[in-house]
């Protein structure tokens, strides 16, 4: 008699477990951006690094669906490796989505590390690449 009473029970938790094991893959992966950099998400946004062998740097800030988010108003700073050194540099509005900065050394397409975002109000997020 439990046994009826648990079977509609357990045929259902498949259909409750399942989509929650699958909401990590809906995540988007890291990918080509528009202005040839690396784009991944950070937090509500995505962050596309673009960095081509000089000490510029630009980061190309969109919303969850691709459209350009005005970066005045924002602040990051960049820690990236270059050579198994980390190296930090602050991000600033630089005109439309852009935020610009100067590392210490000439950067790498590709490289390797993390953006902190920290948007006009208040939030703030990490790209990692």
């Amino acid at each position: 008699m439990i046994f009826r009473r648990l079977l509609p029970a357990a045929l259902a938790l498949p259909l409750v477990v399942l989509p929650l094991a699958v909401l990590p893959a809906l995540a988007h992966e890291p990918g080509a951006g528009a202005n040839g950099g690396i784009r991944v998400d950070a937090g509500a946004y995505h962050a596309e690094l673009v960095a081509d062998g000089t000490p510029a740097v630009s980061l190309y800030l969109s919303d969850g669906a691709g459209k350009p988010v005005a970066a005045e108003g924002f602040k990051a700073n960049a820690i990236l490796v270059v050579d198994g050194k980390a190296q930090r540099f602050p991000l600033s509005p630089a005109g439309g989505n852009r935020l610009a900065g100067t590392a210490p050394v000439a950067v790498p397409n590709g490289v390797k590390g993390a953006v902190q975002i920290a948007a006009p109000d208040g939030a703030s997020a990490q790209a990692k690449y």
